[in-house]
């Protein structure tokens, strides 16, 4: 899914905040939880915002790069592993922590986390079919071949009606 797709999904900063708070209301029974943890860079505005709604203090992050050019998704590399404080949790697998991304696109930076604490609890902001089963936690499900603008990777410029893009 690259931002040349014609299913275009912009959210501003009013929306993500929103849904952030949407997303800490499905949270609060689905604890408790010692810690976040977040995936960036997405993950950091959602934790930031569900960190202070359900009261956490401790947060983490894992780096994990896929987008490399903003257009495609390439090899998935981990640039900060989680810390030992994080893993030592609960049952030692991610009990009683949560991890936190905007978006589960294919599900395969999930993966590689959820492999790492397979008891954590994961939500997300925004769903894609593909990465829905690796989070037990969502919003909004968008279609797969949906391109999702978010707020910080948007300036205010002219958007075409929709009837404006299509064929025919």
């Amino acid at each position: 899914m690259s931002p040349t797709s014609p299913k275009a999904f912009p959210v501003s900063w009013d929306q993500f905040h929103r849904d952030c708070r949407a997303l800490a209301w499905r949270l609060a029974s689905a604890g408790p939880f010692e810690a976040i943890i977040c995936i960036t860079r997405g993950g950091l505005v959602p934790a930031a915002i569900v960190a202070r709604e359900l009261d956490l203090r401790l947060i983490e992050s894992v780096c994990i790069a896929s987008y490399h050019d903003y257009k495609s998704q390439g090899e998935l590399k981990v640039l900060k592993d989680i810390a030992p404080s994080i893993k030592a949790i609960g049952d030692g697998k991610g009990q009683g922590v949560l991890v936190i991304d905007d978006l589960t696109d294919t599900g395969k930076t999930a993966k590689i986390v959820r492999d790492m604490l397979p008891n954590a609890h994961f939500a997300a902001v925004y769903a894609k079919p593909a990465g829905r089963p690796l989070i037990d936690t969502f919003v909004t499900e968008v279609s797969q071949d949906t391109w999702i603008y978010f707020p910080w990777d948007m300036g205010l410029t002219y958007q075409a009606p929709i009837r404006e893009g299509s064929a025919g």
